[in-house]
């Protein structure tokens, strides 16, 4: 390979692993942010962690599109942060987000951390696994649940 393919390679790259690691709070995470302007809303109140006005915005868009992963992983997101959380329904709808989309990165690494929540450390370290086989890349969302799940065994060892 000549030295302007490696070059032409290694900027490829680059570029993927930059946006493997977006935020995903980020509006640009999502690709229906720019045509949907209820995520930038849910993004906006999730920035101002503003939980409650987040999942009844997520609450009102899931009743006209059930079938949407995004909404079902950020309304399980924004109860899960909020004040007392209902983590029976937080689990509903990270799963129901993976069933419309078992791909989906955010709800593998939340359902994660959700998992870490209750004690369950196999539950989260099933959706590390699942995040190192969808991540060509190591990707933010594999890098923020494995940084929760290590954070998690060091204060379960203390």
């Amino acid at each position: 390979m000549n030295a302007v393919a490696r070059s032409a390679l290694m900027i490829a790259a680059f570029a993927a692993l930059s946006a493997a690691r977006a935020d995903p709070s980020d509006a640009g995470a999502y690709a229906e942010a720019p045509r949907d302007p209820l995520l930038a809303q849910v993004i906006e109140a999730n920035r101002a962690k503003d939980w409650p006005r987040s999942a009844e915005l997520l609450r009102g868009a899931l009743a006209k599109s059930p079938d949407n992963a995004d909404y079902h992983n950020l309304y399980a997101f924004a109860l899960r942060k909020g004040p007392s959380p209902d983590m029976k329904l937080v689990f509903r709808h990270y799963q129901e987000a993976l069933r419309i989309d078992p791909k989906h990165r955010g709800a593998h690494e939340y359902l994660g951390e959700a998992y870490l929540m209750v004690g369950d450390l196999a539950g989260a370290k099933s959706h590390l696994e699942a995040l190192d086989g969808l991540c060509f890349f190591p990707c933010a969302e594999y890098s923020d649940l494995k940084r929760a799940i290590a954070e998690y065994e060091r204060r379960a060892r203390r």
